[in-house]
């Protein structure tokens, strides 16, 4: 079950991440489901390292979509997405 729940939660994520960085017609299924479980690992590090902690599901999924978004922008960077 958490497995399952992981998958829906990341691709939520990832699909948020991607439509406030309109990316959403380039990326599918799976690439949403992995940007949004790394950026969400990649928020909730930069929160911890700034000192910032994200109490409740609200503000967690609020950090978890910033730090999918920061992953796009790295990779937009790199030229993996325009």
């Amino acid at each position: 079950m958490g497995l399952i729940l992981t998958l829906v939660i990341g691709g939520v994520v990832g699909w948020l991440a991607s439509l406030l960085m309109e990316t959403d017609q380039q990326m599918g299924v799976i690439a949403n489901i992995a940007v949004g479980i790394v950026g969400s690992t990649i928020g909730h590090f930069l929160f911890a390292v700034l000192g910032f902690a994200a109490f409740g599901p609200i503000a967690r999924l609020i950090v978890s979509v910033v730090g999918a978004v920061v992953l796009i922008a790295v990779l937009r960077a790199f030229g993996v997405y325009r």
